[in-house]
């Protein structure tokens, strides 16, 4: 049985530790069990999981996924909660398979154990690192299939923006080469402390079946869509011309890939950004190969 945090314990252990979540590490403590579980329900696991989760601060949320997933496996860079984290689990969720990293999550590329990767990531993401985390992971975490993350409502909105929409945009790109992902409810902000100025949402994505491509297609899909953004009012023919070498070879690869070079980057969908990589690519080998 795992007994969950209340708003008075979170309190309480915040003061008997001296700590005070600040703006600098983006942290805003989920207070209300209620919450949890319907978090932790909206993350569809199955009981299977080895869940990572990043910035657990003082359990909330670990102790929520502690009721389902196989093991939980937190990244925490605050020395005293990471401290006080280990006891409030030994307490409050006796047995249960728990592992504790003490680390800036955006440093962690491998976990201790190799014969225990995470196939889930479920986190509360502190707002100012959310999109360069979740993505970190993703790029060099490839057992994780499924995963939800609590963030700010408009960054929620434009992880699972479709092409056409105004919010649709580089971090929408991104998260589509690794998954699928739709929004999975709104959290209000009352259930916060301290309660943000801003409200947050919920982010589900599971990972796709079948990989667009290697690592060098990555990284070449991304420099398109960072150019392509980089200049959201021009046409992609303009836009791209610095990363093509010319207006004239952008239209090139551009008409290579079958994308008219009067659309704009939030018309494109991730499988278009990687046909356009292809195309330069391809351009590239033939003035080699010639």
């Amino acid at each position: 049985m795992v007994d969950l945090l209340g708003a008075a314990d979170i309190r309480s252990l915040a003061e008997r530790l001296d700590v005070r979540p600040t703006k600098q590490l983006g942290q805003n403590f989920v207070t209300d069990p209620n919450t949890i579980r319907r978090i932790v329900l909206a993350a569809k696991l199955n009981g299977s999981e080895t869940v990572v989760e990043i910035g657990p601060g003082l359990g909330s949320l670990t102790l929520g996924l502690l009721e389902v997933a196989k093991k939980v496996i937190a990244i925490e860079i605050d020395p005293k909660m990471a401290s006080e984290l280990e006891a409030t689990v030994a307490t409050r969720a006796p047995g249960k398979d728990f592992e504790l990293i003490r680390n800036d999550a955006l440093k962690v590329i491998e976990f201790p154990d190799s014969n225990s990767q995470p196939t889930a990531l479920v986190a509360n993401l502190p707002y100012n690192i959310s999109v360069p985390v979740l993505l970190h992971f993703l790029e060099h975490f490839n057992s994780i299939q499924t995963g939800l993350v609590l963030v700010q409502a408009e960054v929620a909105h434009r992880l699972a923006a479709s092409p056409g929409s105004k919010i649709y945009g580089i971090p929408s790109v991104k998260l589509a080469w690794y998954a699928e992902s739709a929004l999975a409810g709104n959290v209000s902000r009352t259930i916060f402390w301290p309660v943000p100025n801003v409200d947050s949402a919920l982010v589900y994505f599971s990972k796709r079946n079948d990989s667009l491509g290697d690592e060098d297609l990555r990284l070449a899909t991304f420099a398109v869509a960072d150019a392509a953004f980089g200049h959201r009012r021009k046409t992609l023919r303009q836009a791209l011309a610095k990363w093509a070498g010319s207006p004239t070879q952008a239209e090139r690869i551009l008409v290579l890939a079958g994308i008219s070079p009067q659309a704009r980057g939030e018309d494109l969908s991730v499988h278009q950004f990687v046909e356009i990589a292809k195309a330069k690519s391809k351009i590239v080998q033939k003035l080699i190969d010639d």
